[in-house]
């Protein structure tokens, strides 16, 4: 890794949830964070805002991850605007749960296209820069629906069960380059998307945690974190699940 001084972030779909909280946690440990946002133009102003009282470093991109293009403007500006990028967290993404025979194909084609095509189109932009200085760091956010699979998610456990796969094949690709490759597997976690539940679903949902209750988002970002630094120096193709004990 770079000095602690040249720590470039880029992390997608940084406005709310996991991905707020991962921007959070790396800008408070120095790294300079630039993060993309889809349409919570308001949510991501708020972050910046935030973050910048406290004379940390954070830049907001509006942008859609499918846009392979948009992807390599994104890492240009950031480029621009802080200094080559040292680590890209790939955590943009969405559920558009459905049983399989009723899901409209268009709701199978955009859970990929942003979960799983998303994941390609910032990776690739920026291993070529990373690829030259021979360092970086790449962490992918799947899910443990990717490692178990969940009724009703069909469309998203495929994106993210494809994403583990990347992952330990971009590993093995990059190693000789001094690039790690790892993903983080979040269980079942307070966000927006578990809010909406009905009560009854979440009490059957925390019955299959054996440490009893959801995580929170700053407890997925602390992994992100460590994972993004010195301490984990020596670990690369991992998917590391974040998730109560469900796997």
């Amino acid at each position: 890794m770079d000095t602690h001084h040249g720590r470039v972030a880029l992390v997608t779909g940084g406005s709310r949830g996991i991905g707020r909280a991962i921007v959070e946690e790396l800008a408070h440990a120095n790294w300079k964070v630039g993060f993309t946002y889809s349409s919570s133009e308001e949510a991501a102003n708020s972050v910046v805002a935030e973050l910048r009282q406290q004379d940390l470093v954070v830049a907001a991109y509006k942008a859609d991850v499918r846009e392979f293009s948009r992807a390599a403007e994104v890492v240009a500006q950031v480029e621009r605007d802080f200094g080559p990028i040292n680590l890209l967290v790939n955590n943009a993404g969405i559920k558009r749960d459905s049983a399989l025979f009723r899901m409209n194909p268009d709701k199978w084609k955009e859970v990929i296209d942003i979960n799983l095509g998303g994941t390609f189109n910032y990776s690739k932009n920026v291993l070529l820069g990373m690829m030259k200085r021979s360092s970086g760091v790449i962490i992918n956010i799947a899910s443990v629906s990717g490692m178990l699979g969940l009724a009703g998610q069909t469309n998203y456990s495929a994106s993210k069960a494809g994403v583990i796969g990347f992952t330990k094949a971009l590993a093995k690709e990059v190693a000789r380059f001094q690039i790690r490759v790892n993903a983080v597997a979040p269980g079942f976690i307070e966000t927006d998307m578990l809010a909406d539940m009905p009560e009854a679903a979440r009490k059957s949902m925390f019955a299959q945690i054996p440490l009893g209750s959801p995580g929170s988002p700053k407890q997925v970002a602390q992994v992100v974190a460590f994972l993004a630094g010195e301490g984990s120096s020596y670990i690369t193709g991992q998917v590391l699940p974040v998730d109560g004990g469900m796997i």
